[in-house]
């Protein structure tokens, strides 16, 4: 089992494209973990912003009667993909994977796969 720092270290380095990493909780909005970004992406900021896109497509399917679990939420930027993975298993509830992709080195299939390993990997 990989703790958050490994999970995150291997979510930038196995992943091509990847521009940064955070794991969040999104009750409190706060990142437990981040790694990468820099001067153009502040993880701490998208994980609190991030946390209200949770919050708002949970609620949304709450509204609306879907009792399916959100696998990921993906936001298509004209350079970048920005990947929501909610994690779902024994006391990872209330936490997601954020992850930032530069668009023209991603493979957005395998960063989607890789994040699922990462996922099943982590014990937090």
């Amino acid at each position: 089992m990989a703790n958050t720092e490994t999970a995150l270290k291997e979510a930038t380095t196995v992943i091509d494209g990847a521009i940064g990493a955070a794991l969040v909780d999104y009750t409190s909005g706060m990142a437990l973990g981040t790694i990468g970004g820099g001067k153009d992406l502040d993880l701490t900021v998208a994980a609190a912003g991030n946390t209200d896109v949770v919050r708002a497509k949970v609620r949304t399917m709450e509204m609306l009667g879907i009792n399916e679990e959100i696998e990921d939420i993906l936001i298509t930027l004209g350079t970048q993909y920005h990947l929501i993975r909610l994690l779902k298993g024994r006391g990872q509830n209330g936490l997601f994977l954020y992850l930032a992709l530069d668009k023209q080195r991603a493979n957005l299939a395998m960063a989607r796969h890789q994040l699922r390993k990462i996922e099943a990997e982590l014990d937090v």
